[in-house]
């Protein structure tokens, strides 16, 4: 099995990019990138993920430690042949980028209809208070935490988790997290930059089959690994 740095840092990079791209959370960012300050929906979402980023790696370091590297290699194995089928089985049978950028914004719509009847003194009154906010208080404001929320619970159990914690288990755990937080700062980057008319112009079948293919891919690599050492 191959540990280097640079092997871990390209694939969870690869990895990253095709798993993120026309996912659910990356709608999220875009569409609250458009209702929200960019600064804070950037940085509730990056917070998010790279903490998602860390705690995978840090639980796929530890998998190996805890039960025999061979086992943990062979689970690694048939998690990237699944999730290879299972992109390609999405890409075939998915409703639509529409279906799915709507169904993101419909949710987003009656979380935002909740928190204008809870508040007070109308939203120009409440913009005007968080123009007077220091910077600090304004990181830690709401739009910040659901931000955060959002993106956090939307990707924990996500194929694309697990996946980092598969790679983390069989490659450099430091290259890993390299890797997907660049991949997950370059995606959240370009949804809160590109708002919704990027969103609804990716295709989401395509970025389906690209992924499952790339999972496919890692399998047969770790597959060959496998025999090679045995």
């Amino acid at each position: 099995m191959g540990f280097s740095l640079m092997e871990g840092f390209t694939k969870s990079l690869a990895m990253t990019v095709l798993s993120e791209i026309g996912d659910k959370t990356f709608f999220a960012a875009a569409i609250l990138a458009m209702r929200h300050p960019r600064r804070l929906v950037l940085a509730g979402c990056l917070a998010a993920l790279i903490v998602m980023t860390i705690l995978s790696a840090v639980l796929g370091w530890a998998a190996p430690n805890l039960i025999s590297r061979k086992l943990t290699h062979n689970i690694t194995t048939i998690l990237f042949f699944g999730f290879g089928l299972w992109s390609l089985w999405e890409g075939f049978t998915g409703g639509g980028d529409a279906e799915e950028l709507a169904e993101v914004e419909a949710k987003l719509d009656a979380d935002t209809k909740a928190d204008k009847n809870g508040a007070k003194g109308g939203p120009k009154a409440g913009y005007l208070k968080k123009q007077q906010r220091p910077f600090l208080t304004q990181l830690f404001s709401p739009i910040f935490l659901k931000a955060f929320s959002i993106t956090f619970f939307g990707e924990w159990g996500d194929k694309s988790q697990i996946a980092t914690i598969g790679l983390a288990a069989d490659e450099d755990p430091f290259g890993v997290v390299l890797g997907g937080i660049l991949g997950q700062t370059l995606c959240t980057t370009a949804a809160v930059l590109g708002g919704k008319s990027l969103a609804s112009q990716i295709s989401e079948k395509m970025v389906a089959f690209s992924s499952g293919v790339l999972f496919l891919v890692f399998g047969v690599q770790s597959l060959l690994a496998a025999v090679g050492e045995s």
